[in-house]
């Protein structure tokens, strides 16, 4: 099996076990939309999670995960899997030891680190010891979604992507049903988001259990003798601090975008967070489940030193990811608004709240395709081992943001926040690629951009008809929900045949991998 039919494979099975994830992720959130609307509580909530998720994301998906792999993979390639695996357990304990060190120091230190993170929560004393007490109680999360992200590493190594992508629908399950038991027997609203928050930690020892099964299955036995250190860990520990900028940067601009907003009117936070929420669905589905297939393969060739082969799966990658990223970007530009009713315009959440987060959809948008790219960028220099590069341009773009940040939320408000990060992110992709440009010699860039401008015109056309069938078979309002779920869906499967059809018309490439794929062909 070549490489890239191998990552697309891969980037089948990550993004359809994401799919299902996204799926009752949006469930959650418009249990949390019903619950709780767009102010107090959900600020609160938001808030707190955001602050452990931030931590996860830093050390746990981003810059654990592309250190760990390429060093993992090379020991498996140089010295063989019992020295590969003996390294992988003495990852496991130092970072179970680090990882208590780190829980226990943000439950005492949550006050300050509130402060931090959402300033302007200090003026109203009952959000802010409401936001301190929600971080408290969700910090331990971040112990067991670490260890989730090293068991990811180890089992996409080996080949096994299924369960470390399908983790996520037990976090999101677990703070359902953890909402609707408190409901049971109290109303009150502190009782509902305690409860949600005691529903984050149960999520994240469920998705460490789903791993294990998986990693005994791939012969990788926790209980088999290795020390705390070991040689190995040294390259890993010097990939993965300067890794922690360089691949969260979205994470730190999206952190930039809630500190900033919290000094703005209330349900800021929140509108910007459900925002965010529709703009990961595709970009978890295909940007982030390509980045995470790609990585072994990359990491395969690099330690064979085949730069060519890098250089061609790079390519093959970043082009398969902006053949769905585009029409993407486009579709939910165009039918923002009557996604946010269907997903949140119920209970608390009103027509109001509605409208202004739909306004941060399409700011948000904008960018979909640069923060795409992004990661497909970062994850080839993390592959080659080069930490340095993706840091330069992740500072430029968080000074970028903040800058832009400060400058449109004036006259935008939050919308103006979303536009920033969309920004920031275009220009960290542009100095990305000049910079891998150089590194790797000539990238094909003129075979991407034929394929990008095939995209572009695809999702154009797709938009278009779907805004036109959009006026007529989706209803204004959202008194029959049933109605306004028929006519998204007319709506979105109108543009999927319009975007193949046209796709096959100007004889784009990626389309017949898709197609294989979905028709589970070689």
């Amino acid at each position: 099996m070549s490489e890239n039919t191998r990552v697309t494979k891969a980037a089948g099975v990550v993004g359809s076990a994401t799919l299902l994830s996204r799926i009752f992720g949006y469930i959650r959130d418009m249990v949390i939309a019903a619950f709780f609307g767009a102010g107090f509580y959900s600020d609160a909530f938001i808030a707190a999670f955001r602050i452990p998720n931030l931590v996860r994301r830093l050390f746990g998906e981003g810059s654990l995960s592309i250190s760990f792999v390429p060093v993992f993979t090379q020991y498996l390639t140089d010295k063989g899997k019992d020295e590969a695996f003996e390294m992988a357990r003495s990852a496991i304990k130092l970072l179970s030891i680090l990882l208590v060190v780190i829980t226990v120091s943000g439950i005492v230190l949550s006050p300050w680190i509130v402060r931090i993170f959402a300033p302007g929560f200090t003026g109203s004393p009952e959000k802010f010891t409401l936001a301190v007490v929600l971080t408290r109680i969700m910090f331990p999360y971040i112990f067991f979604i670490c260890l989730v992200a090293l068991s990811m590493g180890i089992l996409n190594v080996l080949g096994h992507f299924a369960a470390p992508a399908l983790a996520p629908v037990f976090l999101n399950i677990a703070m359902i049903l953890s909402v609707f038991i408190i409901s049971i027997f109290s109303t009150d609203l502190t009782n509902l988001v305690y409860g949600l928050a005691f529903g984050v930690v149960i999520g994240g020892f469920l998705q460490l259990a789903l791993q294990v099964p998986f990693l005994i299955k791939k012969r990788f036995y926790f209980w088999k003798k290795s020390g705390i250190w070991h040689p190995g860990l040294k390259r890993i520990v010097l990939l993965f601090f300067p890794a922690i900028f360089g691949s969260a940067v979205y994470q730190i601009n999206t952190l930039v975008i809630t500190l900033l907003a919290s000094i703005q009117s209330e349900g800021s936070i929140s509108y910007l967070y459900y925002a965010d929420r529709l703009v990961q669905f595709p970009l978890g589905i295909f940007a982030i489940a390509a980045a995470t297939a790609m990585l072994p393969s990359l990491s395969r060739q690099a330690a064979a030193k085949d730069i060519t082969a890098v250089r061609d799966s790079f390519a093959y990658t970043l082009k398969l990811v902006f053949f769905v990223s585009i029409p993407a970007m486009v579709g939910l530009i165009v039918l923002r608004q009557p996604i946010v009713a269907l997903l949140f315009e119920r209970g608390a959440f009103g027509y109001e709240a509605t409208v202004l987060t739909a306004s941060a959809v399409l700011y948000y948008s904008i960018g979909l395709w640069a923060v795409s790219g992004v990661r497909i960028v970062v994850f080839t220099f993390y592959a080659l081992k080069d930490t340095k590069t993706p840091v330069y341009t992740a500072v430029i773009s968080i000074i970028a943001n903040i800058l832009l940040g400060v400058i449109l939320m004036g006259p935008m408000g939050h919308a103006g926040l979303a536009l920033a990060l969309s920004l920031a992110s275009m220009l960290n992709f542009g100095l990305l690629m000049r910079a891998l440009n150089k590194k790797l010699g000539p990238l094909k860039l003129s075979g991407i951009a034929e394929s990008v401008c095939k995209n572009v015109i695809c999702s154009v056309i797709m938009g278009i008809v779907v805004w036109t069938v959009a006026l007529y078979i989706i209803p204004s309002g959202t008194e029959s929900l049933l109605g306004l779920l028929t006519g998204l869906m007319g709506s979105i499967l109108t543009g999927l045949v319009i975007y193949g059809v046209f796709s096959m018309i100007f004889k784009t490439p990626e389309i017949e991998k898709v197609l294989n794929l979905a028709l589970l062909k070689k």
